[in-house]
């Protein structure tokens, strides 16, 4: 089915602006010279303006992520809003996969790495489960495209999404919000920050998410008869000790509580031989005879420390992070007579311990040359138990295995900037990394398939990486208001180990590398009422670690293409086109291909392979694109405003589009994702200069319901986008 409208971002941005003509983006002011904020990121591990950073970046902060998540959203809903973002999850809100230009991975188990880093607060959260820690009382997020492995290190040769907290200040200020949508949606969240004395300050952020179980279970005896209800709380503190300019540490205590249901999978979702949903289909009802529940428990903390030596300054960053999860769900998606056999499985970390340690020295030189250099160590370490259950013999255990993963990397690092004249301006970084993983499975059975661990073969796994990666950038002053950039960089993930399941052995991946260049332009537009940041880029992919999942033999399997290849453009822009109305539109084109003569994956159960085959009857899958994968990603938001003596009346719009999507390495009729357009649209009244908002809002606005994801070793199952939700907002500041 085609897109809604022409993929062409700037199309895009006109066909909803003449849809929409009052809508928003960020908080603004309406004077007579209205002009956009400055944007400083932290991209270099240096706070400096976006425009001078010599690589692919965007934002989003204030307003816009509170538009994102003001119906409950989870880190899910950041997919498309700034160019070649994209995030999906088989588990809900319990584990986010992120991809950026393409690159990624759709590993499900809970040791999967990702080519993605996410970093919070400056400390890497590597387990998957990590990274849905929810967006609350957040500075800004940065979005930092290709390979990030000289100054941030840790699987990420796809790029870095940094989330920063709104750090304590010497003021007594805060905010509270909340929310209350369809499906009784309530979200709450709010900030109290104080100085302490002379030197300390605090800040406590809290935030709670929570919805009604909406679908209906019609099995008879379902034991879960209602589902897609959740629970969701998270809580931050901080304590910032700062006796002179010289020094500073900030300490945080962070941790989540979710309870509530996994993914909801739907049998015979999908009508055969197409990508259509079938006839009659309703989202609020589906018919599973297994058991669904999700429960996540994370705790963690941080301490930073600087300390000002004159032409220099000394960090330390020590993190820690702890996790307990369970997951279980009916994969099939039905009952005995729709599926051809009932599956139920569960997976969980009962015990994960994350320790990271960063030290690193920067020059504060006021020359033309500068430098920072560090070490970094990471330590992790836990269980996962794997369980598969017998729904048609009272939710019997007919399946179990427990594993431990160990893994320690350390790494040294460095890189120098240099102005060469001051149009010009050089930098370049290096980075050696060593990593080793230690993998064994403990226990394992499978009644009717491998009835005693002995049968399985190899149970143990100890994969070792090492490698120098490195960048290098440079940015030219065209002008007062235009830089031009160029970047080569290059990247690693290293090594990665999947343990045995009913049908496959334990399978590894040796290290992928990527090798990117881009080059693109960044400047100041309309006196400072406008901004716009444009590249083109390629990058290659070396050994690339993918996951065969699923298949008609439900395996999870490990495999390394000879290499994949990345190109396309992206563009950020944003404006004040009257003083009244801010627009922004961002968009990406992203051609990916796996490039592997010789490799073939498993194919489904009963859909239609449009792939050649192999002799064994296995898929080719030589130029397809990377799974979940969109070649098109486009965003806009528009917001008007009318000001009053009392107060400002506003209307705000936001939407976001991918194009279509392959769920597997292999190409299928009905694994095809088909497009998928969301809308907001949010109006409200602000006062007492902007301290009280109260809006009306909605979500998904044209209601959209399309498949987003697939279960293909059974049926034709398929899970799908979030529902419209409608609701209310007041939000108080102090």
């Amino acid at each position: 089915m085609p897109a809604p409208f022409p993929v062409s971002p700037t199309r895009l941005a006109l066909a909803v602006s003449l849809a929409f003509p009052l809508c928003p983006v960020v908080a603004q002011t309406t004077t007579p010279e209205a002009q956009l904020d400055a944007v400083t990121v932290t991209a270099d591990r240096r706070a400096e303006p976006i425009r001078n950073v010599p690589m692919a970046v965007s934002t989003l902060s204030g307003e816009k992520l509170d538009v994102i998540t003001s119906g409950g959203q989870d880190v899910r809903a950041l997919a498309a809003r700034v160019p070649s973002l994209n995030i999906e999850s088989s588990f809900g809100r319990a584990f986010p996969r992120f991809y950026i230009r393409g690159y990624g991975n759709t590993d499900f188990r809970l040791n999967a790495s990702q080519p993605v880093s996410l970093v919070y607060d400056d400390v890497v959260q590597e387990n998957p489960i990590l990274k849905g820690f929810p967006i609350f009382d957040l500075e800004q997020v940065e979005v930092l495209r290709g390979p990030q492995g000289t100054l941030f290190g840790r699987n990420s040769p796809a790029g870095v999404v940094k989330f920063d907290s709104v750090k304590p200040t010497r003021t007594v200020e805060g905010y509270g919000s909340v929310s209350w949508a369809t499906y009784n949606t309530v979200n709450t969240e709010g900030a109290v920050n104080t100085p302490i004395g002379e030197a300390w300050s605090a800040r406590l952020s809290f935030l709670n998410q929570r919805r009604s179980d909406y679908v209906a279970n019609t099995a008879p005896d379902a034991p879960s008869p209602k589902l897609e209800g959740y629970n969701d709380s998270a809580l931050r503190g901080q304590l910032l000790y700062q006796p002179h300019k010289d020094f500073s540490a900030l300490f945080n205590l962070h941790g989540r509580d979710l309870d509530g249901s996994a993914r909801v999978f739907r049998a015979n979702i999908i009508q055969p031989g197409t990508n259509d949903i079938v006839a009659g289909f309703d989202p609020r009802k589906v018919s599973q005879d297994g058991r669904n529940e999700s429960t996540l428990l994370t705790r963690g903390g941080s301490a930073r420390l600087r300390w000002g030596l004159g032409d220099y300054a000394l960090h330390s960053v020590t993190g820690f992070e702890s996790l307990r999860t369970y997951n279980r769900g009916d994969i099939d998606g039905g009952t005995p007579g729709d599926v051809p056999f009932s599956v139920e499985t569960a997976d969980g970390i009962p015990t994960l311990r994350q320790i990271t340690q960063e030290v690193r020295v920067e020059s504060l030189y006021s020359g033309p040359l500068n430098w920072q250099a560090g070490a970094y160590y990471f330590h992790e370490k836990y269980d996962m138990e794997s369980f598969s259950y017998d729904s048609t013999a009272g939710g019997g255990e007919n399946g179990h295995s427990l594993s431990t993963q160990k893994n320690d990397a350390w790494a040294g690092f460095g890189s120098v900037s240099y102005a060469v004249d001051p149009k010009l301006k050089v930098r370049g970084g290096l980075r050696y990394t060593h990593d080793k993983k230690e993998f064994a499975t403990r226990e394992y059975f499978a009644t009717g398939f491998r009835p005693t661990i002995a049968d399985i073969g190899a149970l143990t796994a100890s994969p070792s990486s090492n490698k120098v990666s490195w960048d290098l950038g440079s940015t030219y002053v065209l002008n007062a208001d235009t830089n031009l950039y160029a970047r080569l960089a290059n990247g690693f993930r290293a090594a990665s180990v999947q343990g045995p399941g009913q049908f496959n052995d334990i399978s590894d991946a040796k290290p992928e590398t990527n090798t990117s260049i881009e080059a693109g332009i960044k400047a100041d537009l309309f006196d400072k009422k406008g901004r716009i940041a444009f590249n083109v880029f390629y990058y290659q992919v070396k050994d690339q670690q993918l996951t065969a999942v699923g298949g008609a033999g439900n395996g999870n399997v490990l495999l390394n293409a000879e290499k994949t290849t990345g190109q396309g453009a992206e563009l950020d822009f944003q404006a004040y086109l009257t003083n009244q109305l801010l627009v922004s539109v961002g968009g990406s084109y992203n051609k990916t291909r796996i490039r592997d003569a010789d490799l073939a994956v498993a194919t489904c159960g009963s859909c239609t392979v449009t792939d050649p085959r192999n002799a064994g009857g296995q898929a080719l899958i030589d130029g397809n694109p990377l799974p979940q994968a969109p070649k098109w990603t486009a965003s806009f938001t528009a917001k008007y405003t009318i000001p009053t003596d009392a107060g400002d009346w506003y209307a705000y719009t936001d939407w976001s589009y991918r194009s279509k999507v392959n769920f597997f390495l292999y190409e299928s009729a009905e694994f095809t994702g088909k497009s998928l357009l969301e809308g907001g649209l949010r109006l409200g009244y602000t006062w007492g200069d902007g301290k009280y908002d109260l809006a009306l809002f909605g979500r998904n606005i044209t209601n959209q319901v399309r498949v987003t994801g697939g279960v293909d070793f059974n049926n034709l199952t398929g899970f799908i986008n979030e529902p419209r939700t409608l609701g209310a907002q007041f939000r108080a500041t102090f």
